[in-house]
């Protein structure tokens, strides 16, 4: 199977690409820069086909697709900076990377027949209540704009194709980029005590095992709404703040405060993160393991 990976430069897609690579699928990865500048961890990526996109741009996108033929289009770019999206000089931006730039990957996808699977949030919803999101409910109402923009995207890829994926995860953390965990320990060495949100709830998400589900996705056709992040149940960020912390052999205390206490987010944050994910299984998929086990080989794998 040929692949055509956005956002190569990140996060995801940078474990995407390595996880196709090690199946013998032909995979290209793409980004906005130039050349391929996520981490040199001398993994396949790093010698992968690379090609410039800006995802904004439609004549740029239906030539590079027509030109790559795909048989699917994981799609990872995004702006995710949450609460630079607030700012109003910033807005029109965000709304043509997350909505248009998908419409135009959507439309390219289907000029070829290529199969779509689009990377979502759990930032859709309203973020209310104490009940599991499923994947197919329609309670939409998202509390910021980079949540109404990848809803938007979400619109636009089943508006325009029959062959979907779209998997909405969760408080990512990966090798290649900034997150939370990372954060952490680096204010961990130089605090004996730090401060963490404990009214914001749900699980996170290792994208090197978030990587394994959606190339075992794109090698079917069971299209539909997912929402996938690891197993254990779920927890708030001081949780996963402590996690972290221990996994690393750092002794911190952390002091779980309110969103409100906190105040130094922009961006309106939801209080429940909560994703079902039992379609999952259902659907034949394997699931995620375990949220403190992500923690650990994570910790371990980046040298934290």
């Amino acid at each position: 199977m040929k692949i055509l990976c956005t956002g190569v430069c990140g996060q995801l897609g940078h474990d995407v690409v390595n996880e196709a690579l090690k199946r013998g699928h032909e995979v290209v990865g793409s980004d906005i820069q130039p050349e391929y500048s996520g981490v040199a961890d001398g993994s396949a990526v790093t010698v992968a086909p690379y090609v410039q996109l800006d995802i904004t741009d439609r004549d740029e996108v239906l030539k590079t697709v027509s030109g790559i033929r795909p048989d699917a289009i994981v799609h990872c770019a995004a702006w995710t900076a949450v609460d630079a999206a607030e700012e109003e000089e910033n807005r029109e931006k965000v709304d043509r990377i997350n909505r248009l730039g998908t419409a135009y990957i959507a439309e390219a996808a289907k000029a070829v027949d290529a199969k779509m699977l689009y990377l979502s949030t759990d930032y859709v919803f309203d973020g209310k209540g104490v009940r599991p999101w499923e994947p197919d409910d329609k309670c939409f109402a998202p509390l910021n704009v980079y949540g109404q923009s990848k809803l938007d995207g979400e619109k636009e890829v089943s508006k325009a194709l029959d062959k979907f994926f779209i998997v909405r995860i969760a408080w990512v953390f990966g090798l290649n980029g900034k997150n939370f965990i990372k954060t952490m320990i680096n204010v961990g060495k130089t605090h004996d005590t730090v401060r963490v949100v404990n009214d914001q709830t749900g699980t996170p998400t290792y994208t090197l095992d978030l990587s394994r589900l959606l190339v075992d996705m794109i090698e079917t056709e069971k299209y539909g709404y997912y929402h996938a992040t690891n197993e254990g149940g779920y927890i708030t960020w001081a949780d996963l703040a402590r996690e972290a912390y221990r996994a690393a052999g750092m002794d911190v205390e952390v002091q779980g405060v309110t969103t409100e206490e906190y105040g130094l987010s922009k961006a309106k944050r939801p209080e429940n993160s909560r994703l079902e994910k039992k379609k999952l299984t259902e659907s034949g998929f394997k699931p995620l393991p375990d949220w403190k086990d992500a923690v650990a080989r994570y910790v371990k794998e980046a040298g934290l």
